[in-house]
């Protein structure tokens, strides 16, 4: 056995051995699971790796592969989830589906039913190649232990490659205990396309001759150095830029330049800038329906703005629009050629951008929302208590629309929201978050609905001994849906009510400190007190149905329908 617990070559390993393996030799040092009698072998192949590889086992399948794929958002490289076939795999999709439209590198492992019962519905069989289908970049099966350094190095190549994106692989029982001698691959690397000297060339004309211009900023394969760079080339063109919809870690919200998230909830201000600028630098963003709100910022096919479409994966570039200029460009490759390009004169855009900035502070003034419990000056408080560069995290719901708004998020990795609106994310992404960045506080904010979906992997959290601010925001229903109901059918509510445990308790419960907050005058005290803890804290918000969104009554909205249907 060599240093690394690898078995050298020439010597007969069983499938699961060779899979595992190969996660080491590509960098994997931890992974996430519900354990399947389907690959039994691969467990216990992890056990020889248990120093090197964290195996982290979870209390759902969907939370393990909501954790994969932050895992991979908070890396840059793939989130590993294994997990067993039928019941598993399905459960695990909502990470996978996640993964694939927020463009996170992530894998999926499923054990499989064996091929002597393959084609006759056997326990728990399911085709995961036609069941995953569009939901990811790849979907195979392995049939032959010798080809799984092949197929893994392939994964791992696709996973982060291009648009970055989640690989599924099916793992039969019977191949992965076959003893087979195969060479093991090497440590993948990503390829990675850059624009062109010309393209280059072309967006500084187009920069040049601009009077109100807009940087985009979005989209997955993001780093460190690259959200730098990136920085240093809106900082020398002094350009307003703004963060598609779960994305404003792409650059520290209280930089001058920085002036607004383009998502749900989007500043009126802001989202008449979109319309008014002359020039749009997407960098980085597929431009979907949450970040165009609903396609109405931009014409289709031909926006009225000019503009330049920068993004990794080329089948998505004029998908929707037609750019004016697209560039087919890994992040960190245009990112690096734009920092040292020469800055043009910015002068004719210095109030543009500077009023940009205004429209931002101005909108995160806090803006009192009814009830005894003012979520406005929650979040200003949370600003005051928490560093800056803490890591947030949230589901889907109308609760987000505080966090989004008045949050600053203090630079890249510091914000872990799904694109694709997945309930019961927030939760299983911050036992990620606290795993890879163990020295950073991190905050996972639900609703009450969305808090139910995968609240047991607090577990998870105390089982690993994780530090983890829980907030849930507590109105007794699903908000959002609610919201649309009195938009829709005013006064016709159902399905939408909820009666909730006290969350407090469930989570003393765990073995984590709780605490209820039903006044404004509360919370800084609470929060105080649950981060002086030694374990994870839960604070239980009591919040008014009628603050259905930073912006909105729900009366309101209500009175509003019924205007509008009186004369129908």
């Amino acid at each position: 056995m060599t240093q690394n617990g690898s078995v050298p070559n020439g010597s007969m390993r069983s499938g699961g051995r060779v899979l595992v393996d190969q996660l080491s030799i590509h960098g994997v040092d931890t992974a996430f699971c519900v354990p399947g009698e389907s690959y039994l072998d691969v467990i216990d192949a992890l056990y020889d790796y248990r120093d090197s590889i964290r195996l982290i086992v979870c209390r759902q399948d969907g939370g393990a592969s909501f954790m994969a794929e932050a895992y991979g958002k908070c890396t840059g490289k793939p989130g590993i989830c294994l997990v067993t076939r039928g019941p598993g795999a399905t459960n695990a999709s909502i990470g996978v589906h996640t993964a694939f439209q927020d463009s996170t590198p992530m894998i999926l492992l499923i054990g499989q039913v064996g091929g002597d019962v393959v084609e006759r519905e056997a326990f728990q069989e399911v085709d995961y190649r036609r069941m995953f289908g569009q939901m990811a970049k790849w979907v195979a099966q392995i049939d032959r232990a010798e080809r799984i350094p092949e197929y893994l190095s392939h994964a791992f190549h696709l996973a982060v490659s291009g648009r970055p994106g989640p690989v599924v692989l099916a793992l039969p029982e019977d191949m992965l205990i076959t003893e087979v001698d195969v060479p093991d691959a090497r440590p993948y690397t990503a390829v990675k396309p850059a624009p062109s000297v010309a393209a280059m060339e072309r967006l500084r004309e187009m920069l040049e001759v601009a009077k109100q211009p807009l940087v985009l900023l979005g989209g997955g394969g993001w780093s460190r150095q690259s959200c730098e760079d990136i920085r240093g080339f809106i900082e020398a063109n002094n350009l307003p830029v703004g963060c598609t919809f779960r994305r404003q870690d792409l650059i520290d919200n209280r930089h001058p330049n920085y002036c607004g998230d383009v998502g749900i909830g989007i500043n009126p201000a802001l989202a008449k800038r979109v319309r008014d600028a002359d020039l749009i630098l997407a960098i980085g963003p597929r431009l979907g329906e949450m970040t165009t709100s609903t396609y109405t910022l931009f014409d289709i096919p031909c926006p009225a703005q000019k503009m330049i479409h920068v993004h990794s994966g080329i089948d998505e570039l004029g998908r929707v629009y037609e750019a004016d200029l697209m560039i087919n460009a890994d992040m960190g490759e245009f990112a690096h050629l734009a920092a040292v390009m020469p800055p043009v004169d910015s002068a004719p855009w210095r109030d543009w951008t500077h009023q940009a900035r205004k429209d931002y502070e101005a909108n995160i003034e806090p803006q009192a929302s009814p009830g005894p419990v003012d979520m406005a000056q929650v979040m200003v408080e949370l600003r005051k208590q928490l560093p800056p560069d803490a890591v947030i995290t949230n589901g889907a719901g109308n609760y987000s629309g505080w966090v989004q708004r008045y949050w600053q998020y203090g630079g890249i990795r510091s914000q872990l929201g799904p694109t694709n609106g997945a309930m019961g994310y927030g939760v299983p992404a911050a036992v990620a978050a606290k795993l890879a960045f163990p020295d950073r506080v991190v905050a996972s904010f639900s609703g009450d609905g969305c808090f139910m979906m995968n609240g047991q992997e607090m577990a998870t959290a105390v089982q690993y001994g994780l530090k983890i601010l829980f907030v849930v925001i507590n109105n007794e229903m699903y908000g959002t849906i609610r919201m649309h109901q009195e938009r829709d059918y005013p006064t016709r509510v159902i399905g939408t009510e909820l009666r909730n445990p006290d969350f407090a308790a469930l989570a003393r419960a765990f073995g984590m400190h709780g605490a209820v907050v039903e006044r404004t005058d509360q919370f800084a005290g609470a929060l105080s007190e649950a981060l002086s803890q030694d374990t994870s804290s839960l604070l239980e918000l009591r919040v008014d149905p009628e603050a259905i969104t930073t912006r909105a009554r729900l009366s309101a909205i209500r009175e509003k329908a019924l205007e509008r249907n009186k004369g129908k």
